[in-house]
């Protein structure tokens, strides 16, 4: 069975997409047979991998509407073992039949299409949008696990309190399995204190929810790296277009925590 990672935060520019592209391209580097979803309406994710919003037909958007099936708007990357479902600012429109009080399991529309996958991928990725909308409900609800990129900035834990509810009321109610991944530190800088501060207060409350790069070691970090902010504008991932860089390196020490468990 695919394992399904949503990758969440509420808060817009903490690296969600960033993470999302870099985990899958580093998992199918791992020889992983990777799916990432596009969810988000900005489409990032998809222009990240060097696709323009014009070179496309169809996406996420047809098949939650079931004009199409997943296999039929799948587009091939530059990554051997990754493939990907594309987005695009369409996908708003997808927002009013969740408010149809007619359409029944709207918060499980997504998940029933992956269903449809049947396991021909090792992991799903879905890159959600930056709100708590229905999308990204829809995301979490599909989801085995989430993982929670945090910037180490100033606000970095700000509105984190109203996504780990929306975790947790899912998990009670749509999505018994759905489980914290981990949280991710991102845009870490050692040579400033603002970080060190961040990382410090996520270590104290989320101690055992940060991935390590060994048992009890140091908690993997996405370091504030030039390479990594370039890579989406070449359309190729950070571990293809830099393949030596720090931030390379945090996105395979990632992948293997997730393949380890």
């Amino acid at each position: 069975m695919s394992e399904v990672i949503c990758i969440a935060n509420q808060k817009g520019g903490v690296g969600k997409t960033t993470t999302a592209v870099n985990l899958a391209a580093s998992l199918a580097e791992r020889g992983k047979k990777v799916l990432l979803i596009d969810a988000d309406p900005q489409s990032n994710a998809t222009t990240s991998l060097g696709y323009s919003r014009s070179s496309y037909e169809f996406n996420i958007y047809h098949v939650l509407l079931g004009i199409k099936k997943f296999h039929e708007v799948i587009l091939k990357t530059n990554i051997d073992g990754l493939m990907l479902a594309p987005s695009n600012i369409g996908l708003v429109g997808i927002e009013k039949d969740f408010y149809n009080p007619k359409k029944g399991n709207r918060e499980l529309m997504l998940k029933s299409k992956i269903d449809e996958l049947e396991g021909k991928y090792d992991y799903v990725i879905i890159d959600s949008p930056p709100a708590l909308g229905p999308i990204a409900i829809n995301a979490l609800s599909a989801a085995d696990s989430v993982i929670i990129p945090i910037q180490c900035e100033f606000f970095a834990l700000e509105g984190l309190a109203q996504l780990l509810n929306t975790v947790s009321l899912l998990k009670k109610t749509i999505n018994p399995k759905l489980k914290i991944r981990g949280f991710l530190p991102t845009m870490y800088s050692n040579q400033n204190n603002l970080s060190k501060q961040v990382l410090a207060d996520l270590s104290h409350h989320f101690k055992d929810k940060l991935f390590r790069i060994k048992k009890g070691k140091e908690c993997i970090v996405v370091p504030r790296n030039v390479k990594i902010a370039e890579s989406p504008s070449f359309g190729q991932p950070i571990t293809r277009y830099a393949s030596n860089s720090k931030g390379s390196e945090a996105y395979r020490e990632l992948a293997k925590a997730i393949v380890k468990g």
